[in-house]
């Protein structure tokens, strides 16, 4: 039986737990018996834990920030065919965690009485899917809590567009309306769905509707206590959870256990798992290297640099490991949503010196000058500057393929050419195989 099936059906039985984010769902209960459904949101949380290692890897290792030489992993860098081979360790653990959340989003949404319940579980189907189409493109949809299991069509891969325009436009709607604007306890909340809809948008290449959104978490900040953290480092590790720059960020804690069984995002990027020991990519340092010359100061360095690379090591400190097991998944913070909202307004017309402001903070943060606007006085060089930004402020944080797929600027910054049927990875095999080719398998694998 395909594992899809198994987990839609074995998981109909969704699982309780006390309400904090931290505990482990261990009690289960049968879902129509359920009047409290705060449990099975919970499950819905813990299980976008499962995606966090595989997202953060195929962000950086797949592009240029980060690099494996073990054979196959080295595969990530290859592309060909053969990355099928990363199944156990990446996609499969990826594809499997995400359904059993949208699974018990499925169960809140279609049995809670309580609306913030059910614009949480909203947010959690719409971030599920999201990553799930930028992994694979199309993929199997399912928007119940009890699906047929004598109905073979609903593994059946919906085009990206569909999945986009259906399901995950429509949950961040529901969910901005249904939510409150104060994050409490890392929860979702209105501006984290907002967030999401701005990048969700900026993916399709819609900048009206990606800069309203994005405008609104901009505007509405201040009032959320959400804001740029002085200093670059205070955002990161295990004692900065929370801090006021994140929007939405998935919990992780060492006192549950979690599902990925593998190294850690925290790990990968500090070469600590041996397919990858000295992980840092030179031409992530090179992109450092190139703004020693835009420093305020005398120290000549990005002061974001010592924070995200280490040239000894070849690896990233950027998520200290002496707390690892503890440290969350940043999926949003405010300067991703300001450059965003930047990208947006350059595209849509917005004069230069009004883009180029909007970095000013970032990069007096970072301790650079800001950018030149007689220099960068045209759309293209305002565009290619905002994805210089991106790269150096996001690096590490599994944003980097993505972005580079968005922008249509693989072949430019991987400095090869690359088919476009890689900017896609491989849906697990075993969906295929026990499917009896229902799900179908992406083109190029």
């Amino acid at each position: 039986m395909n594992k899809l099936y198994i987990i839609l059906v074995a998981f109909l039985f969704t699982t309780a737990c006390n309400n904090d984010l931290e505990q482990f769902p261990s009690n289960l209960a049968a879902s129509d018996s359920l009047t409290d459904f705060a449990g099975v949101l919970n499950a819905a949380y813990f299980y976008q834990h499962g995606g966090v290692t595989p997202m953060a890897v195929m962000g950086d290792f797949r592009a240029d920030n980060a690099f494996m030489d073990e054979e196959p992993y080295n595969e990530f860098d290859k592309f060909g065919s053969n990355l099928t081979d990363m199944e156990e360790q990446f996609f499969g653990p990826f594809y499997t965690a995400l359904y059993k959340s949208i699974l018990s989003a499925n169960n809140v949404i279609e049995k809670s009485l309580d609306g913030t319940e059910v614009g949480e579980a909203k947010f959690l189907r719409a971030l599920a899917y999201f990553k799930l189409v930028r992994v694979f493109g199309d993929v199997t949809v399912n928007l119940v809590a009890s699906p047929s299991t004598t109905d073979g069509s609903i593994l059946k891969r919906v085009p990206a567009s569909e999945v986009y325009n259906t399901v995950i436009i429509p949950d961040l709607e529901d969910a901005i309306g249904a939510l409150g604007t104060e994050i409490k306890n890392g929860r979702a909340s209105k501006y984290a769905a907002q967030g999401l809809l701005g990048k969700v948008f900026l993916q399709l290449g819609d900048f009206n509707s990606a800069e309203s959104n994005l405008a609104a978490v901009i505007n509405g900040a201040a009032d959320a206590k959400i804001s740029l953290q002085a200093n670059f480092a205070d955002i990161f590790g295990f004692s900065n959870d929370l801090n006021s720059e994140i929007i939405y960020a998935t919990q992780i804690s060492s006192s549950i256990t979690d599902e990925y069984g593998f190294s850690e995002f925290w790990s990968w990027s500090a070469g600590l798992d041996t397919k990858s020991l000295t992980p840092l990519d030179s031409d992530l340092v090179a992109a450092f290297d190139a703004v020693a010359g835009e420093v305020i100061d005398t120290i000549g360095v990005d002061l974001r640099r010592a924070v995200t690379i280490d040239t000894d090591l070849m690896a990233s400190p950027k998520f200290p490991q002496a707390d690892g097991p503890d440290h969350d998944w940043i999926e949003l913070r405010l300067a991703d949503v300001i450059l965003m909202y930047a990208e947006s307004m350059n595209e849509n017309g917005s004069s230069a010196e009004d883009v180029l402001d909007l970095l000013d903070p970032i990069r007096i943060r970072a301790g650079l000058l800001p950018l030149d606007h007689g220099v960068l006085n045209t759309t293209d060089l305002v565009r290619q500057a905002i994805q210089d930004e991106r790269r150096l402020e996001l690096a590490f944080e599994g944003q980097r393929w993505f972005d580079l797929v968005r922008t249509g600027t693989v072949d430019a910054e991987m400095g090869q050419s690359i088919d476009s049927k890689y900017h896609l990875f491989p849906i697990p095999d075993s969906e295929v195989l026990a499917s009896f080719g229902v799900i179908t398998q992406n083109d190029g694998y």
